[in-house]
């Protein structure tokens, strides 16, 4: 079984400093927080983007942008899945979750897919 991992505290970080403006100050909370969930996100070199004002808030950037579009792409090919699989086409359902696998990082999000793709392996 997969273990969901908790984004919210970096959510609201990032919703602070990237939407309403707040200046980004790196705590040893903060800068943990936000080398936790790189690592979670498959991102590299996050302890380099740290020293820089301008590479923690890069940083930021691309942390929440591949929690949000592996979110978005997971979801929508799940929703396709099952209407192929209620159509009875596993090929089609299976595709997905390779396409989705081909081009996802982040280990959660492949980690369900993969689940899902296993899950069809019995099916015809």
């Amino acid at each position: 079984m997969v273990n969901r991992p908790n984004w919210d505290l970096f959510r609201a970080l990032s919703r602070r400093v990237l939407r309403d403006g707040v200046p980004l100050v790196l705590t040893e909370d903060v800068r943990a927080l936000l080398l936790h969930t790189a690592r979670e996100v498959a991102i590299r070199d996050a302890e380099l983007a740290l020293s820089t004002e301008e590479g923690a808030l890069a940083l930021m950037r691309e942390t929440g942008r591949r929690i949000t579009d592996g979110s978005n792409r997971l979801t929508d090919a799940l929703h396709v899945m099952w209407q192929h699989q209620r159509a009875g086409d596993y090929n089609s359902a299976r595709q997905l979750m390779r396409d989705v696998l081909a081009v996802e990082v982040v280990p959660y999000y492949r980690e369900l897919a993969q689940g899902q793709l296993d899950d069809m392996s019995d099916e015809p």
